[in-house]
């Protein structure tokens, strides 16, 4: 073997390797998003994915390999997760006026998400496994996987939907609000947060605290939601849509 061959061997079979290649990625994804002032169709995620990817194809690495590293990140997705509770906890007096408005628009729209997701499937042919797969597209993937497999989905193909519907949810979220007429920071962030879970969190705090806290409530609500919804929903639906 070559010297450099011999020092990617080395380094390769270092789980530092890799999550400093995941903290670089996504350090450089979101220089560019900043560069494009915040353009949502600049997803830090999409580019930081599509190159981590890329390096892995090209280097012929295992993604358990990979995930030896990159475990530590997905670590703290926990622990920030919790941490959204603070920027609600600011928001309170805004939830107590809202809390019905709010009820209400979650239930229709995790059972619209679930629904319009089966019926698109069913007409495009899809088997009963992968229509099964879609019902917990809008969840944080955790949950969406678990809830793919409870209904006869296949939870691989749902975690790689979810982190689908992530991406297209921040980047377009914006101009069907703008489109709509939407301006409500609230309003705005707790949509994005029930369609788009973590990212279009993440999209939401870069607008405002106030849309970021909303977006944050959403996302929990409807892994909660969806979680008791969806065993009861999906399966009679896809039984129904034969």
């Amino acid at each position: 073997m070559t010297p450099v061959t011999d020092v990617w061997v080395y380094l390769s079979a270092s789980p530092l390797l890799w999550l400093t290649l995941t903290l670089a990625a996504y350090i450089g994804a979101f220089a560019l998003y900043e560069q494009s002032r915040f353009n949502p169709l600049v997803n830090p995620v999409a580019i930081s994915v599509t190159a981590i990817v890329a390096i892995l194809v090209a280097t012929g690495t295992p993604y358990a390999t990979y995930f030896e590293g990159a475990q530590f990140v997905h670590f703290l997705l926990g622990p920030a997760t919790v941490a959204l509770a603070v920027p609600l906890y600011e928001q309170i007096p805004k939830l107590r006026r809202a809390w019905f408005a709010l009820t209400i628009g979650l239930l229709v729209g995790v059972v619209v998400a679930m629904v319009s997701a089966l019926l698109i499937a069913w007409l495009l042919g899809a088997s009963p496994a992968t229509v099964a797969s879609l019902a917990a597209k809008s969840v944080t993937t955790p949950v969406a996987m678990g809830i793919s497999e409870k209904v006869g989905g296949i939870p691989s193909l749902t975690a790689v939907v979810v982190v689908l519907t992530g991406i297209v949810g921040a980047a377009l979220g914006r101009f069907v609000f703008d489109a709509l007429g939407v301006k409500n920071h609230a309003v705005r962030g707790f949509a994005i947060g029930l369609a788009g879970h973590g990212q279009g969190v993440a999209r939401a705090f870069i607008v405002s605290n106030e849309a970021g806290a909303f977006a944050g409530l959403a996302m929990g609500l409807t892994a909660l939601a969806t979680a008791l919804i969806a065993p009861w929903l999906a399966p009679r639906l896809i039984s129904l849509l034969g």
